[in-house]
């Protein structure tokens, strides 16, 4: 597995240069840049299966390295110290990242997820929905894979999250569920931010700006596209002043 490594620190380099050739040994290191412009050139030469990024460095930030590219054909594992909004940023677009300082078990979890057989299209979408995310401190989409399909879903356009087992379901406006390999509290993580959505029981998570009806007796939640969420009693005060407040 061929890679390049792009940070503008140099002890950074140096400190996962080592932690590669220690830990993960079927990564040939090509070259350490430390910007993004000699890491375009870096990249045009060699050729990469990977490369390592720095999430903030001068001239530009890490996620713009797409732009130098009409197609994207490498693998791209951000290095950040970035805040909780950044990582959901990640999340959302399900782009891997490492966080400083890099956590071993991360980092070879990470080189080992890497495929042979890339679909770049895909690839390319995740990245650009998490410049677009970085760039406009906004959530407006998530990517989910389902059935190894990505699909990309407007935050608006989701009814209700629920949960089923290791699962979620996604429903939407236009009636259409996804299955996502995710837990529920990983979408309650990334919607944190989001007014609209509320979590109201251990198995759903749903979008107040739906709600047709309630029943305060059976404890479900009407939502416009014709399911019924449930109601936790213990949710039921927090539901009540976030739809009548």
């Amino acid at each position: 597995m061929r890679a390049i490594l792009v940070d503008d620190e140099e002890s950074a380099r140096d400190v996962l240069s080592n932690l590669l050739a220690r830990f993960c040994p079927e990564v040939e290191l090509l070259e350490k840049c430390n910007n993004v412009e000699s890491a375009v050139q870096a990249i045009n030469e060699h050729q990469p299966d990977v490369v390592f990024l720095d999430i903030e460095m001068p001239n530009y930030a890490g996620y713009e390295i797409v732009r130098f590219f009409d197609e994207v054909r490498f693998e791209i594992i951000f290095v950040t110290a970035y805040d909780s909004y950044a990582l959901r940023a990640f999340e959302i677009s399900a782009v891997d990242y490492l966080l400083k300082p890099i956590d071993i078990e991360r980092l070879t979890q990470a080189v080992s997820k890497i495929q042979q057989t890339v679909d770049f299209k895909a690839m390319s979408e995740r990245y650009s929905l998490l410049g677009e995310t970085l760039q406009t401190n906004e959530l407006k989409s998530i990517i989910v894979v389902e059935r190894g399909y990505q699909k990309i879903i407007q935050i608006s356009d989701i009814v209700a999250i629920e949960a089923q087992e290791s699962y979620s379901y996604i429903h939407t406006v236009s009636a259409k569920k996804y299955t996502a390999s995710k837990h529920l509290k990983h979408f309650e993580r990334i919607l944190e931010d989001q007014p609209a959505f509320l979590r109201v029981h251990k198995s759903w998570i749903i979008n107040k700006t739906m709600v047709v009806n309630y029943s305060k007796t059976e404890l479900t939640i009407n939502m416009e596209t014709g399911i019924a969420a449930k109601l936790s009693k213990y949710k039921k005060m927090e539901f009540e002043e976030a739809i009548f407040s």
